[in-house]
């Protein structure tokens, strides 16, 4: 980052993480900018933790492991009831954090980023309450104990969420954490430490460590004291990520990259079909690892579907995040931008047809890092935009002959993350869903459910996040025979 980048009204110099239930100095040398996608200005700094910091934060979580796991669940319930209530009373200033740094539309971070987070951390709160952490199994007792000291590593396309995701049931299990959040968006993760720290945990239970995937994560997932790595991110990082903890025999639990498709069958509702799944492709500026990419239509409603992609498309216009009347904002870094971008291009290259969007930069953004929303047709299954993440706002349209083709088209791909399926009648979509390599199917426009697990199949990672089989990637069986 060059020394002259302008900086942004508010910019911060942070220089402390926060380990065993202060703020601290930061162990390490060196700092990470924090830049506003929509404008490139600087918005703040803060530490490149690497292993001193990563040390000094796992071990306050092992000093804190024994006592934090031997709390009851009503122990536990009580300051996460108060990190809930923090997080209910910030709902705007984490709106306005996560939109800043991430370029998310003021309106998706208000009704999406901020409220998402709230909602997970209420459901495992009821969940917390009342789940069986023993049981009798025969002439056995079976106890469900906290896994240990818990690496949770997070991305930077729902910040909040995923942090919450994997902190709170983590804690809820009663295993103390250490925070490593993605580079991109470290702003609203120490937010979320204030409000831990102000909702009274033990010293120690809770540890948020900035840095990058390469030293701090990679110290972390390698860390002899950590027991859990939780890791959301690229299939290729997950990759590396499950080798270093496997040395190990750490748990690992990996939430990692999708291809989804979006298969309507004939007899559907093809409009509504086509214009959720754009809104579903081109919300967070296509920055969603469950988005529907691929359409996947019956060659006699093809051209139909095409048009009506571009249709619903042109709603999308990009423009500023501070903007209430904005819809889709810009990617969160150059990179991602350029990556898009050649996506785009590798595509027309291949022979698919550019219906609306492309490279160029949107109207009168010069500045940012935007991309155009863009609809690609006549993708075939064997062109790079068919089958590799794309995380960004391109959706491909696929045309298939039958309910056999449709079924391989979906599968043709080395993710299982997510997919939808559109059908005359729900039986139908599900009958059709049991075809598909996928964790979690939406039929008809079924709405998201926070108490489903949440994961997928193939290169798209190992276990399951939110809900009770959320709370279990952190919980050990203990059988006891009498």
């Amino acid at each position: 980052m060059a020394d002259d980048t302008e900086r942004a009204e508010g910019y911060a110099e942070y220089t402390d993480q926060y380990i065993d239930g202060a703020w601290r100095p930061a162990l390490d040398q060196g700092s990470i900018p924090v830049l506003d996608p929509a404008t490139e200005r600087l918005l703040a700094t803060v530490p490149a933790g690497g292993a001193a910091d990563v040390d000094a934060a796992v071990a306050a979580a092992r000093r804190a492991a024994r006592g934090w796991g031997a709390t009851t669940a009503a122990e536990r319930l009580a300051p996460l009831t108060r990190l809930r209530d923090g997080l209910a009373a910030h709902q705007e200033e984490i709106a306005a954090t996560v939109s800043a740094e991430l370029g998310a539309p003021i309106a998706f971070a208000t009704a999406v980023q901020a409220t998402l987070p709230l909602t997970i951390t209420e459901s495992y709160l009821e969940l917390l309450a009342g789940y069986p952490f023993e049981e009798r199994i025969g002439n056995s007792v079976v106890h469900a104990e906290p896994a240990g000291v818990v690496a949770a590593i997070t991305p930077w396309n729902y910040p909040l969420h995923q942090i919450t995701a994997k902190v709170v049931p983590a804690l809820a299990a009663g295993c103390p954490v250490v925070l490593k959040p993605a580079e991109d968006t470290p702003l609203v993760a120490r937010l979320f430490a204030r409000l831990v720290d102000a909702a009274g945990f033990p010293a120690g239970v809770f540890n948020l460590v900035t840095g990058t995937g390469a030293e701090a994560g990679a110290a972390l997932a390698a860390h002899p004291d950590v027991d859990v790595v939780s890791f959301t991110g690229s299939t290729a990082v997950g990759r590396t990520v499950a080798e270093t903890a496997g040395r190990d025999i750490k748990r690992v639990s990996l939430e990692l990259g999708g291809k989804s498709a979006n298969v309507v069958l004939p007899g559907a509702d093809l409009a509504r079909a086509v214009n959720v799944n754009v809104a579903n492709v081109f919300t967070n500026a296509g920055q969603t690892c469950s988005a529907w990419t691929r359409l996947l239509v019956h060659r006699d409603q093809y051209d139909e579907a095409v048009e009506l992609a571009a249709k619903a498309a042109a709603k999308y216009v990009p423009g500023d995040p501070a903007d209430p009347a904005t819809r889709i904002g810009p990617l969160v870094n150059a990179r991602q931008r350029e990556r898009v971008r050649e996506h785009i291009n590798g595509a027309l290259a291949e022979g698919a047809r550019l219906v609306t969007g492309g490279t160029e930069a949107p109207d009168g953004l010069a500045t940012g890092f935007y991309v155009r929303p863009t609809v690609l047709a006549d993708v075939t299954p064997d062109m790079a935009v068919a089958r590799e993440e794309v995380f960004g706002p391109v959706l491909a349209v696929l045309a298939y002959e039958d309910e056999d083709h449709a079924a391989e088209l979906a599968n043709a791909t080395e993710y299982g993350l997510a997919a939808g399926v559109w059908a005359a009648d729900t039986d139908a979509a599900a009958r059709f869903a049991h075809r598909l390599d996928a964790g979690q199917i939406d039929l008809n426009g079924g709405r998201f459910n926070p108490l489903a697990p949440f994961g997928g199949y193939k290169n798209s990672g190992l276990g399951r996040e939110l809900g009770r089989h959320g709370l279990e990637e952190f919980l050990q069986p203990k059988s006891l025979q009498y």
